[in-house]
């Protein structure tokens, strides 16, 4: 098997069945997931400007040496990747017995410092010169094109729908799954709730969906304007998902599952939804905390938003 320092996309899949080194941007990733054996594997999405996208499958014994990236666009550096065809398309595949990875930021234009590495990575010299051409040529294209996201006010039926939100607090539920309380300043729309009155005494509908935090501390750190939504997690690899989640951080949601429990909405992200970190500044954030501090200024603008009749703000006589 030949070992090729390294090569663009674009020459790398002529070089079938030998080891290639590639630095390339990342256009997607999935959650890491068990093989039929004892590893874990994660698929990333990979691009640069020679080629269109290939896939690269990453094996690990353990799911920390796996590849934690931060977000779509960030650059990783792959080191022995073995190229592989497979009914015609080709991937390369990541072995853990001599494969690495470095990975770097897509934006910082300054920090030519890897923010995850595996140990057997070995920087050289010319990689810094790589990775600038890759931001310089990030910067100036399309490559990257977002989904849109919606508000919680806008979810109308249950479906699958992409989400900005910040982290209130995570959690175990009764039955040992994870738990997280999301929120993003807006109110998610009442639903229509179709049961006999004489049911309600026999059968009365929940006041909430799961149990609530234990602690009456972390139930006061809630924000008192906006739906807060409990989110389940429906995946394997939580080990992972708890390292990316950090309470009072903002985070995209993609793909999550949107359900309804005897009236009451809830999420459930499964393995085919995804998580990505998000900048404070993200003007996608802004325009949620800017929303939910008008709203904190006066107590009538603390009613849900779906509330009918809104209340008149008249106080007193003319």
């Amino acid at each position: 098997m030949v070992y090729r320092r390294f090569l663009c996309i674009k020459d790398a899949v002529a070089c079938i069945n030998d080891k290639v080194d590639l630095i390339a941007v990342i256009l997607n990733f999935s959650l890491p997931q068990t093989t039929r054996g004892t590893d874990y594997v994660c698929k990333l999405k990979i691009i640069d400007e020679s080629h269109p996208e290939i896939p690269v499958h990453v094996f690990a014994q353990e799911i920390d040496h796996l590849p934690f990236v931060a977000a779509v666009g960030d650059i990783i550096h792959l080191s022995r990747v073995v190229m592989r065809i497979h009914e015609g398309d080709v991937y390369a595949i990541f072995n853990k017995k001599f494969s690495s990875f470095a990975l770097y930021d897509g934006k910082d234009v300054e920090n030519f410092q890897p923010y995850q590495v595996l140990l057997r990575y070995e920087a050289r010299k010319h990689d810094a010169m790589i990775i600038a051409g890759l931001r310089k040529w990030l910067a100036s294209s399309h490559v990257i094109d977002e989904p849109n996201f919606s508000l919680l006010e806008e979810i109308n039926e249950v479906g699958l729908v992409n989400l900005v939100c910040r982290v209130l607090h995570i959690c175990k539920t009764t039955d040992d799954k994870w738990m997280a309380f999301i929120w993003d300043g807006t109110d998610a729309p009442p639903i229509s709730i179709y049961k006999k009155p004489e049911d309600e005494e026999h059968n009365p509908l929940p006041l909430h969906f799961k149990p609530l935090p234990s602690s009456g501390h972390v139930l006061h750190t809630f924000p008192t304007v906006g739906t807060i939504l409990r989110l389940i997690f429906d995946v394997e690899c939580m080990p992972y998902i708890l390292q990316l989640l950090k309470v009072c951080q903002w985070f995209k949601l993609f793909c999550v599952e949107c359900k309804v429990h005897e009236g009451l909405w809830y999420g459930v992200f499964t393995s085919y939804s995804k998580i990505r970190d998000i900048p404070n500044v993200d003007i996608l954030i802004l325009e949620r905390q800017s929303n939910y501090d008008c709203r904190s200024l006066g107590n009538l603008d603390r009613m849900p938003s779906w509330s009918c009749p809104w209340p008149s703000k008249i106080t007193g006589p003319m």
